[in-house]
């Protein structure tokens, strides 16, 4: 018999336990395997393995890397299964740690890989910048320059990996997800659900008679996601991360399988505390504004970072960029319902609005 951890709430060993390479049953035949990350300040992303009578569901796929690749075989074989077991792959949003090796995976072992629609542009901006050489980042150079924070742009190219994802690992998927609808996968029916904020194409997928919520990056355990970090540029996508916070309301309350942290007892808990995190920051944006600071960069320098609630110039570049786009992304918020005034530019400033 394969190798099986004992489901769990919080990781039994301390806070980062949940990324140690190994297997978690999660449910009956669910479960999570942790692909290791080569350069993130993650660790790992959670994949999540769904038996069923015709074979593996995966939902998500990790890294297109030989270490990840090479945890990913050892975890089936604990579960006595092989990657020619794999009969589908749901990937839940774009990013490299979740949709590169499905893709890749995919294509060798002739199994359909899903993806939502809403990743469309996102996709044809990173084949766009590699047919064109964009080795400077063109998108992100402009996002940092309205941000206020391009100085960041010379570390953020540092960060780069020296050897970029091949282009075949963001081919397109063999199924783009439209709207909100039910899937039978692997003897259970998933509802897949639209979740724009993280990026535009995100899903969940919840299994309500298992009380299980596949929530990809849009709802975290631990951290809070970011927002609107994608290839094509999003004006609100704030407003478009609350309205999913509150579709994930609207389903059960289920046991949260996020992609990366420990597995929760309840979404609706998680959710709870990632509105209230927002509502926070939005007032913290607006009072900052008020203080004077009128580009998102000035903002951020003003406001707590991290639970210990550090400067941003105790950031490393990554999450710098980070936090100039996320800070970029509430006063844009803050200015779509005018509590703020927007001034259009190479740098986007923020002021109070005239009143009378």
């Amino acid at each position: 018999m394969p190798d099986r951890v004992a489901p769990r709430d919080l990781p039994s060993t301390g806070r980062g336990a949940w990324a140690e390479p190994g297997v978690e049953e999660v449910a009956p035949g669910v479960h999570r395997l942790p692909l290791p990350l080569p350069m993130d300040g993650l660790r790992a992303v959670n994949v999540y393995v769904v038996e069923g009578e015709d074979g593996l569901t995966l939902v998500d796929g990790g890294w297109a890397i030989p270490t990840s690749r090479q945890v990913f075989e050892d975890g089936l074989r604990r579960l006595g299964h092989a990657p020619s077991d794999v009969r589908r792959f749901l990937v839940t949003h774009m990013h490299r740690d979740h949709y590169t090796q499905a893709r890749v995976l995919g294509t060798e072992l002739g199994c359909p890989v899903v993806l939502g629609s809403g990743e469309r542009p996102n996709l044809a901006s990173v084949h766009a910048d590699a047919e064109a050489g964009d080795t400077r980042q063109a998108g992100t150079h402009a996002r940092l320059r309205s941000a206020g924070a391009e100085h960041l742009h010379e570390a953020w190219l540092e960060l780069a990996p020296r050897r970029p994802d091949a282009l075949d690992a963001y081919a397109a998927p063999d199924t783009w997800l439209e709207h909100d609808q039910d899937l039978d996968v692997a003897g259970r029916r998933l509802r897949a659900v639209a979740t724009p904020g993280h990026t535009r194409g995100h899903y969940v997928f919840a299994d309500e008679a298992a009380s299980l919520l596949f929530a990809g990056d849009h709802v975290l355990s631990t951290i809070t996601p970011s927002i609107g970090f994608e290839p094509a540029y999003v004006r609100q996508p704030l407003r478009d991360y609350l309205s999913s916070l509150a579709k994930v309301l609207a389903l059960p309350d289920l046991t949260l399988l996020p992609a990366h942290g420990p597995v929760t007892a309840s979404s609706h808990a998680r959710v709870h505390e990632l509105l209230e995190h927002h509502d926070v920051r939005l007032a913290q944006s607006l009072e900052a504004v008020r203080a004077g600071a009128r580009t998102a960069w000035e903002v951020a320098c003003a406001l707590p970072w991290t639970r210990r609630e550090r400067h941003i110039d105790e950031l490393g570049p990554f999450d710098q960029a980070l936090a100039a786009f996320e800070t970029l992304a509430h006063l844009e918020l803050l200015a779509l319902r005018a509590d703020l005034a927007r001034v259009a530019g190479d740098t986007v400033q923020f002021a109070l609005p005239r009143r009378g």
